[in-house]
């Protein structure tokens, strides 16, 4: 089974840029689809993006198209979501999350993900 560990986040100021990370271990993030939601306190947990396994093809969020780039390197076995132009609404924690199997169209549902990091909070003040 794998495991995920994410850091990288912190406070910024709005317009500021972080670059989460996410380290697997017990697996290879080339054979999970990979991706990355974030939850507020009192809020369902969120979609933001996703890298599947096969291909490399990228999903976002609308919220974050053109600001967050997610990204895997395999010879770290790592997973990272670069985040740019971030904005007070971008405040929340981020978790990544693995699947194994993957429905295309499910990409987006977090019950699609089996494995997931404890995460890590993203504060963006105005």
């Amino acid at each position: 089974q794998v495991q995920l560990v994410e850091s990288g986040g912190g406070l910024v100021q709005a317009g500021a840029s972080l670059r989460l990370s996410c380290a697997a271990s017990g697996g290879i993030v080339s054979d999970y689809t990979m991706a990355w939601f974030r939850q507020t306190s009192g809020k369902e947990r969120e979609f933001v993006s996703a890298l599947r396994r096969y291909g490399g093809h990228t999903y976002y969020a609308d919220s974050v198209k053109g600001r967050f780039t997610i990204s895997r390197d395999t010879a770290k076995n790592m997973v990272y979501l670069q985040m740019n132009s971030l904005k007070p609404e971008d405040t929340a924690v981020y978790y990544c999350a693995a699947a194994s199997g993957m429905i295309l169209s499910s990409i987006r549902n977090g019950p699609q993900y089996g494995y997931w990091g404890q995460g890590t909070q993203v504060t963006v003040s105005s």
